[in-house]
């Protein structure tokens, strides 16, 4: 008898035998390439007693136990635990995952530079007590800006203007003459060449004074007291060259 019709009716026979424990077992199904050391019936399928054991086949030894297959271990690792080491019973690890790349770290870009900055006319070498006209100081001082701090700029994007005065005088009478002082740097720009809606003007009369001065001096030495209350404020914004 060849070993395979042996195996085959051995099969069949231990089938009949343990019909009703084979129907609660699981089953353990083995690759049949190669010699295959336990009773296998026509599915491929390990043959059990009933008490739920292998059948060895003639061919039966540790070795071969261990080398033929059931899935992924060797079909030893189901039916004979013990001729088995532990380590050829796990199943085969997936290879671990490469590590994501890491996301390019994207530089910020540099803000850019600004030629902000402020200046103030004050004093009466700019304005006079209760005048809007523009001194050759206050001139001189316009001159220099524009030569230098807006040479810098690679364009103007606004200026504000704001004038002021001294807190001599009614509330109504200085909020004109504060704007009167801030139109007064306005057309001056403008003669210079700065396009005239860039600017915007505007007075705040008397309401935000830089110095305090005491009644007490005399009229005179009052107003000479309270001379840097009379001013323009400039702000400019663009970006830097």
């Amino acid at each position: 008898m060849t070993a395979a019709n042996f195996r085959l009716t051995t099969a069949a026979l231990l089938m009949l035998a343990s019909l009703p424990t084979l129907a609660q077992s699981k089953d353990i199904v083995v690759d049949p390439k190669g010699e295959v050391p336990y009773a296998i019936d026509q599915r491929n399928v390990v043959v059990k007693s009933g008490s739920d054991l292998c059948w060895r086949t003639g061919y039966w030894t540790p070795g071969a136990a261990g080398e033929a297959k059931a899935g992924e271990v060797p079909v030893a690792c189901e039916c004979d635990k013990d001729v088995v080491g532990a380590n050829k019973c796990a199943p085969a690890a997936a290879p671990a995952a490469a590590p994501a790349a890491a996301a390019p770290v994207v530089a910020a870009a540099p803000a850019p530079k600004k030629c902000d900055f402020s200046m103030t006319l004050h004093t009466d070498h700019t304005f006079a007590f209760n005048k809007a006209v523009l001194g050759p100081i206050a001139k001189k001082n316009l001159d220099d800006m524009i030569s230098t701090k807006l040479a810098a700029c690679a364009e103007v994007k606004s200026v504000i203007i704001t004038g002021h005065t001294d807190r001599l005088g009614s509330q109504s009478y200085n909020q004109k003459l504060s704007e009167k002082r801030a139109e007064a740097v306005q057309s001056y720009l403008i003669a210079k060449g700065i396009k005239a809606d860039l600017i915007d003007t505007m007075g705040a009369g008397k309401t935000q004074p830089v110095q305090s001065c005491d009644d007490k001096l005399g009229r005179k030495k009052l107003i000479e007291c309270l001379a840097p209350n009379r001013r323009v404020t400039l702000d400019v914004k663009g970006p830097a060259k």
